[in-house]
């Protein structure tokens, strides 16, 4: 037999405010209790339930981003829960439910829901700042620009912020702005994740310029603030490969998939090792 739905419980409850209110009430008390009781324990066991498959979505989502993982070098989004408080006019709850569509991989509910929380509380640094990743991540990357570089006029300390517009000027080819913030994120060092990729998207710019031996000197210094980057030594490789450094390259996408052969990146340093050795081009 299915599960009592949502209806059911709704109308379970309705019965038993009808009799509160019906004449024989006071007759029926102990037994009003007990139905009561009865439904707030079913429902508390349905709520408690509903928390743990909530939970083991989450992880179908992990699961789904990593399918994409190796095709995207966007910063992942994983920015703490924002701290809001209940108001009178409802942004709160929009603030919420966009934080959490973004962290389901949810792009398009996480746009319309931040979009709303701003036409209830406009110019909110916070709300801006998760609308400016919901439109990165749907690679719309003009509004993206503008919406973090607001972000940027009232919170210039915003690490995070920066190197979003740094990897959308890449993304864009504005190489030289790109530089600029990326740099400016570094000598804030404020935000490990920040600083990471602001290595890691200067290494990339200077790909982009061939201009190899700088990029490998960022994508070095990535992997030296954090191993697990997998896609780091991926572009460490090509930079070397493009460079005339075979044997190099070799060695940056055996150390790439040796960090962890089951990550997407890791999997591709595997897979471009296969090709080059047998006389193909990364």
């Amino acid at each position: 037999m299915a599960d009592p739905t949502l209806a059911e419980r709704r109308a379970q409850y309705a019965a038993l405010d009808a009799r509160l209110d019906g004449p024989n009430a006071a007759a029926e008390r102990d037994a009003l209790k007990a139905d009561i009781v009865a439904l707030f324990k079913a429902v508390e066991q349905e709520a408690a339930e509903l928390t743990q498959l909530k939970d083991e979505i989450k992880k179908l989502v992990d699961k789904w981003k990593a399918l994409g993982a190796a095709s995207s070098l966007a910063p992942e989004f994983n920015a703490a829960r924002p701290v809001v408080h209940a108001d009178h006019i409802g942004a709160s709850t929009f603030i919420e439910k966009g934080w959490s569509r973004l962290s389901l991989g949810d792009y398009e509910g996480a746009e319309a829901a931040l979009r709303r929380a701003i036409e209830l509380s406009p110019n909110d640094p916070q709300s801006e700042a998760l609308l400016g990743w919901a439109l990165m991540l749907q690679e719309k990357y003009d509004d993206a620009l503008m919406t973090f570089q607001h972000v940027l006029m009232r919170e210039p300390m915003n690490a995070l912020a920066r190197i979003n517009v740094g990897y959308i000027c890449l993304k864009k080819g504005i190489f030289g702005e790109a530089i600029e913030h990326l740099s400016k994120a570094i000598r804030l060092d404020n935000d490990k994740k920040a600083t990471l990729y602001a290595h890691f998207y200067l290494g990339l710019v200077y790909l982009e310029r061939d201009m190899f031996e700088d990029a490998q000197t960022f994508f070095q210094k990535t992997i030296g603030l954090g191993p697990n980057l997998i896609e780091a030594y991926y572009e460490l490789g090509r930079s070397y490969w493009f460079n005339g450094q075979r044997d190099e390259a070799l060695q940056a996408w055996r150390d790439g998939f040796a960090q962890n052969k089951f990550n997407p990146w890791g999997k591709r340093c595997a897979e471009v090792l296969k090709t080059v050795e047998e006389g193909g081009e990364p």
